[in-house]
């Protein structure tokens, strides 16, 4: 009975329009439909991979083997269970040009391949041509970037290794690009025949053969995928298949879009604090109503229903206008998109991601009502008959601080579930709940300063706009300083501190018996430094302690592929040994590994654990003796494993070396050392992290992006206070002009109130950005923190020109305003 009444109120109520709810809906909307857009976009090429996962692959299985080509007993099992087979050879190399009597050298991406190659999808070539036809006899394509930057045209030569080869044709698209992953060369594809002059794969080359099949229709490729495992368990064999044809971008789009919501989520708690803002007006508004209420004998509860219906009706709108949104802009901007992602998508509405938004969307609209709902119940019938303003104590009744605190905690544990990676989601709200208390300090403290100075009064009064302008700009910009800081200490440690301490060249397939004249070439030039070296194999990681890596491992990334491994006889200069004992010098017993310290913690080895590690076939189990500590960030050499060398004694190997030389030796370095060695490979180190930088500019800018909804969002919100607040500036404005204030002293007191909002937000968002910056480089990236003052700037100037020109758009009115009419309604 006491609901059917709250609904008939709460509908007579609703019939006055939507006036004063219009930034509850913005605000609403706007967070709603930017994770539903995210997750669409990311249900999208997901659904993409999944539709074109052979065609990324190359095959309906691939089977990769390090170092060698399958056995005959290998390649019979995987003819006898496909209908066809694609044999594929990837590995870098450098392509030598000579122009006018000089030799340019670039590195690429060889991919040899036979003539069953693609079984799915096809090769786009320029000019247009079968790819067949192209890579016929030495003809080879390759892509544009890497013939334009060696100056080759269609019908050139240039040479690999110590064979030469014509550019047939420009590389525009391959089908199984995508699949490959990150690359640090543009892609070079040949026929595997056309490879044997070349010397490029001698033994203990770094090369990995990939068999792609063809399966029968109807396979069951979880089965074949266990069967495989089982045979091939012992031998290297690592297996992929097209039902995640591209794991590398898979991953990279499910946390890129993890972490895009999680944005939006801080775009929903500055939708909150306007939400909240316009509940709370809007029941202050309905004093007199509540007041009759209850002098009508209405309780408290059923009064709390009906202003909780009505909200709940007006969140349901805001909810269904951001899903709306959220389905339609990844369907507008689809073909843009698709035009731009190196991956397919497949851009239709998906029920899951407007679902995940929906329940976001409720439960902020929950968590930053009802607390303003409460305190409908406080209100006192005597607020009809005496001039009350209808405040009430602060602090509603104990149930709805748990209530409220509940939906805290599910909203946040939503995130953590929706989002895959709980530690990420916990600590992002963790962020924003520290940022929004910091706000609310800088807002109190703001007010108290204001009161002390008495000379812009109206930021320290009671029930002013301070706290929503601070809150919601302050937020919006906190993320983009916090973004600003984290780009430019990236880019930082990339273009300036990396160079200082990286080496000029890192130098893979040194055969040993070029190691010799290697080092005496570079021991005589002035211009470099330092030269290390070390003996590399690769291996497959595949038991710890008699147990599949991956069941002990999880998904980590030293079990997700084959890994780098080396030996020594003793530790090498610098190492530094954290727990266990390193070898004797000659040792000979049963083998032994020292292990990267930060790895083992993270997949949870122990001292006197046992490893089996897969090298070229042979399998190799040994103790873990020893914790060393390795820095992969200086782009120097570091092994996760280590081994003795008697356990690896006889296995085909090649060395790698860094080169630290002056800029100006580079040049010469390069030329000699290719000249001498057309089989090694050297990349430089400057190019890979270029390389690295763009895909980094990439991400700072989608994140820019996700940052931008929610600053539009903090926008509304103090558009919203300041329409809001404009009746108290009439007054205002009245009452200074009664005391004698003209209108330009009255517009400097507006605007100066307003800069100093802005200001006081700005400056909140420089301290909690750049404790963000300083966790996530710190803690994330493991690098240096710096921080940086032009973005910093910028931050605080714009908060103080966004609050300066919403309160000016607003000035207008109570400027205008003559005094006798405004302060005798007040009578």
């Amino acid at each position: 009975m006491k609901l059917a009444v709250a609904a008939r109120i709460a509908r007579r109520e609703l019939r006055g329009g939507l006036r004063g709810f219009y930034v509850f809906l913005a605000c609403l909307a706007l967070g709603v439909a930017a994770i539903a857009a995210v997750g669409s976009v990311r249900e999208s090429i997901e659904a993409g991979l999944t539709r074109e996962g052979a065609a990324l692959l190359g095959g309906d299985a691939e089977m990769t083997l390090t170092y060698r080509f399958a056995s005959d007993e290998e390649r019979a099992w995987m003819e006898g269970v496909s209908d066809a087979l694609s044999e594929v050879v990837d590995f870098r190399s450098m392509v030598a040009v000579r122009h006018d009597g000089e030799t340019e050298r670039g590195l690429t991406q060889v991919k040899a391949v036979d003539d069953a190659y693609p079984l799915y999808g096809q090769v786009v070539l320029d000019p247009p041509m079968p790819l067949d036809r192209a890579i016929a006899g030495n003809g080879a394509v390759m892509e544009r970037v890497l013939a334009d930057r060696l100056g080759l045209e269609p019908g050139d030569s240039f040479r690999l290794g110590t064979a030469d080869y014509t550019l047939s044709a420009v590389l525009l698209r391959e089908p199984d690009g995508a699949g490959a992953g990150f690359g640090l060369g543009p892609r070079l594809i040949l026929r595997k025949a056309a490879l044997e002059p070349s010397g490029l794969l001698a033994p203990g080359t770094l090369y990995e053969v990939k068999y792609r099949l063809k399966l029968p229709p109807g396979h069951d490729i979880a089965a074949l995928e266990r069967a495989a495992e089982s045979r091939f368990a012992d031998r290297g064999v690592r297996w992929r298949d097209a039902r995640n044809g591209a794991p590398g971008m898979t991953r990279f789009v499910d946390r890129m879009a993890s972490f895009l919501v999680l944005v939006g989520l801080a775009g929903l708690a500055v939708g909150g604090v306007g939400v909240s803002a316009a509940v709370r007006a809007y029941i202050d508004g309905k004093t007199e109503v509540v007041a009759i209420l209850k002098t009508l004998g209405a309780e408290g509860s059923t009064i709390l229903a009906v202003y909780l219906m009505q909200i709940g009706a007006l969140a349901g709108l805001g909810i269904a206008i951001g899903l709306g949104l959220g389905a339609l802009l990844p369907l507008a901007a689809g073909p843009f998109l698709a035009a731009q992602l190196p991956v397919p998508a497949e851009f239709t509405v998906h029920a899951g991601p407007l679902a995940e938004a929906a329940l976001y969307g409720v439960l902020t609209a929950l968590l930053f009502t009802l607390w303003p709902l409460a305190r409908t119940e406080e209100m006192r019938a005597a607020a009809l008959f005496r001039d009350a303003s209808g405040r009430v104590r602060a602090w509603p009744r104990l149930r709805y601080v748990a209530a409220t605190l509940g939906l805290a905690a599910a909203l946040i544990g939503t995130a953590a579930w929706f989002s895959g990676v709980p530690k990420l989601a916990f600590w992002a709200a963790a962020g924003i709940l520290g940022a929004l208390g910091l706000l609310v300090l800088a807002a109190a403290a703001l007010r108290r300063i204001a009161r002390a100075a008495a000379r812009v009064g109206a930021v320290g009064g009671p029930g002013g706009e301070t706290a929503s302008v601070v809150l919601s700009l302050g937020l919006g910009l906190s993320i983009l300083a916090a973004i600003g800081q984290i780009d430019s200490n990236l880019r930082g440690a990339i273009q300036q501190e990396l160079p200082e301490r990286a080496p000029s060249y890192f130098v893979v397939d040194i055969q040993p018996g070029q190691l010799e004249g290697f080092l005496a070439r570079l021991g005589r030039d002035p211009g470099v430094s330092r030269v290390e070296t070390a003996p590399m194999l690769r291996g497959v990681l595949t038991r710890i302690n008699g147990r599949p890596a991956r069941e002990v491992a999880g998904d980590h990334w030293v079990v997700r592929g084959d890994r780098g491994v080396t030996y020594a006889d003793r530790p090498p200069e610098n190492t530094v040994v954290t727990d266990g004992l390193w070898w004797p010098s000659g040792y000979d017993g049963p083998p032994q590994v020292s292990f990267a310290r930060e790895e083992a913690d993270e997949i949870g080895l122990k001292l006197g654990d046992e490893i089996t590690v897969n090298i070229l076939g042979r399998d190799i189990t040994a103790t873990v003796t020893s914790f060393r500590e390795v820095d992969f960030s200086t782009a120097g050499i570091g092994f996760v494993m280590t081994m003795d060398p008697a356990a690896v004694q006889g296995a085909p190997h090649t060395h790698i070396a860094t080169i630290y030389a002056e800029p100006s030796a580079e040049a010469a370095i390069l030329r000699d050392l290719a000249s001498a060695y057309p089989n090694i490979t050297a990349i430089r180190i400057k190019d890979a992290l270029d390389r690295v930088a763009e895909v980094l500019s990439g991400l700072a800018a989608a994140i820019a992006y996700g940052a931008s909804a929610t600053l539009v969002t903090g926008v509304i919100v103090l558009i919203g206070a300041a329409a809001a607040g404009q009746r108290a500036r009439v007054f205002e404005a009245a009452v200074l002009k009664t005391v004698g204030a003209v209108r330009g002293q009255i517009l400097a007191y507006f605007a100066l109130r307003s800069a100093m909002l802005g200001a006081a937000a700005g400056t909140v968002a420089i301290l909690a950005g750049g404790v963000a910056g300083w966790a996530v480089m710190r803690f994330v990236m493991e690098g240096e923190y710096r921080f940086e003052p032009v973005s910093a700037l910028a931050i605080v100037l714009g908060g103080a020109l966004a609050t300066l020109l919403a309160g000016l758009a607003f000035a207008w009115r109570p400027l205008a305003a003559r005094p006798a009419r405004v302060l005798r309604a007040r009578e």
